[in-house]
């Protein structure tokens, strides 16, 4: 009994990846460029293994600071000499593929050239971590979807740009079913919160640094409060759309239309500072709906 009660209270001694801070900590700032660019690198062709990168504060970022948190603008320098972009991003459920093209746009206006241009592109890839499954309704799951712009043929119609979304809820290898770098990746990033120490699998040079980074005792004060306000957010967020989504399961009184209210009510909440009454009238619901779902953010 008390083995399952000191389960149970246990302090976390890892971050939250998911959370805006711990994306971040973990691949956002200057002292973990090798863990982005080993990240990255299980998920590119070969062409594009990268040999060195930087990590941008571009002008053309999101609009919020929550959104810029979780967002990355990569310049990337190939093995070959070849240069090309990463939008990397811990991509959030509402309205997901309408901020995927939205983001993609950022890169692209870019590169624009003053006075004569020819409009040569380089090649732009969008990396995606999901803690939700984007394509739950659909037969085929697969943990990594790679998207590019194709005809009604299915030919590529530009190598340019490139899609690739991480679906985390679809991994469920355990320790001992890990095959390659990528699967330790994953298996890294969905278990670090509950981890007590690296496991053996783990325990190379990439993830101990990883493992030293998001160590919960090694922050400042000011960090440990930043990163509990992310971590709040970031349950109580997940925790209204997940029970929106059982609802509907079980009961079956959230129809499609309610769901899309809900999740348009959590993004103008989210990305703008209109009132409540506002929201209601563009969202089409109460202002009492508005402030019930404002009250768990």
């Amino acid at each position: 009994m008390s083995r399952l009660k000191d389960i149970l209270t246990r302090e976390p001694i890892f971050i939250n990846p998911y959370t805006d801070f711990g994306f971040k900590r973990l691949f956002g700032e200057e002292g973990s460029k090798d863990l982005l660019k080993d990240f990255l690198n299980q998920i590119l062709p070969k062409r594009h293994k990268i040999h060195d990168l930087t990590i941008q504060n571009g002008e053309q970022q999101p609009n919020t600071e929550a959104e810029r948190k979780a967002y990355f603008d990569i310049k990337c320098q190939s093995i070959t000499g070849e240069k090309f972009i990463i939008e990397m991003q811990k991509a959030k459920l509402v309205h997901f593929q309408d901020r995927t093209v939205f983001y993609l746009t950022f890169p692209i206006q870019e590169q624009a050239q003053k006075g004569e241009w020819n409009f040569e592109l380089q090649t732009i890839y969008l990396v995606a971590i999901l803690d939700f499954r984007y394509d739950e309704h659909k037969k085929r799951h697969v943990v990594l979807r790679k998207i590019a712009l194709k005809d009604q043929f299915g030919e590529l119609f530009s190598d340019k740009v490139h899609l690739r979304f991480i679906q985390m809820p679809i991994f469920n290898k355990k320790e001992n079913e890990l095959k390659t770098r990528f699967d330790k990746w994953l298996y890294f990033l969905q278990n670090l919160e509950n981890f007590d120490e690296i496991p053996r699998i783990l325990n190379e040079p990439i993830f101990q640094k990883g493992f030293e980074i998001a160590k919960i005792a090694k922050m400042t004060a000011q960090e440990y409060r930043q990163y509990e306000s992310s971590r709040l957010a970031y349950s109580e967020n997940k925790a209204i759309v997940d029970t929106a989504r059982q609802e509907g399961k079980i009961e079956g009184k959230i129809e499609e239309r309610e769901f899309k209210n809900l999740e348009f009510t959590l993004s103008l909440i989210e990305n703008t500072d209109f009132s409540d009454k506002k929201i209601a009238l563009l969202v089409g619901v109460s202002i009492e709906y508005v402030q019930k779902i404002r009250t768990g953010i």
